[in-house]
């Protein structure tokens, strides 16, 4: 839904831009020409009321019921509630617990955070039936060993995910972005 909602914001911005332009440039043009356009889609109705009654009243609902399909779907999917997203932990005496995604990716952080030359790590946690898949962004100092830092930030994930969440571990993914070197004085 959030892509959609950007393109459609997008999309209207365009056109409001391009109204305010031309607004702006040619104002008593523009305004003639809405009138103009009006006028003659005005006149179209009136013909097409008068010509062909039953199929002008079949169109209208038609398109009364094609706008509420489509606006109801679209209201809905951003008023419905959201689901939180959670996984269910793995408990050695069949209690049963969940843990949300966010408390996953906040201890992530913590723990990952206190490694040497990692700046700042932002997890993408998602949950996939009793499974979490795991992208860390990282920023880390520009002189470090690629894929020794890699190995040591997938064994703190998997041991915090597994063993001290008691969480199924699916798919790591480690994004690395080296901070800039520091210009020497």
């Amino acid at each position: 839904m959030n892509i959609f909602n950007r393109i459609v914001v997008i999309l209207l911005l365009v056109v409001f831009l391009a109204v305010a332009v031309l607004l702006a440039v040619l104002p008593l043009q523009t305004v003639t020409t809405v009138q103009h356009s009006m006028e003659n889609f005005g006149a179209f109705l009136a013909n097409a009321e008068k010509s062909t009654l039953w199929l002008y009243v079949a169109g209208r609902v038609l398109l009364i019921l094609v706008a509420l399909l489509i606006f109801g779907f679209l209201l809905w999917g951003e008023i419905r509630p959201r689901r939180v997203k959670a996984v269910r932990v793995l408990t050695e005496t069949g209690s049963q617990a969940s843990v949300t995604t966010d408390s996953v990716a906040r201890r992530l952080v913590w723990h990952i955070d206190q490694l040497a030359d990692v700046i700042s790590v932002i997890p993408e946690v998602t949950a996939s039936g009793k499974t979490v898949n795991v992208r860390l962004n990282l920023e880390t100092r520009p002189e470090i060993d690629v894929p020794m830092k890699t190995d040591e930030v997938v064994r703190v994930a998997q041991e915090v995910i597994t063993e001290r969440m008691g969480l199924q571990l699916g798919k790591v993914e480690v994004r690395i972005k080296h901070a800039p070197y520091q210009e020497e004085a």
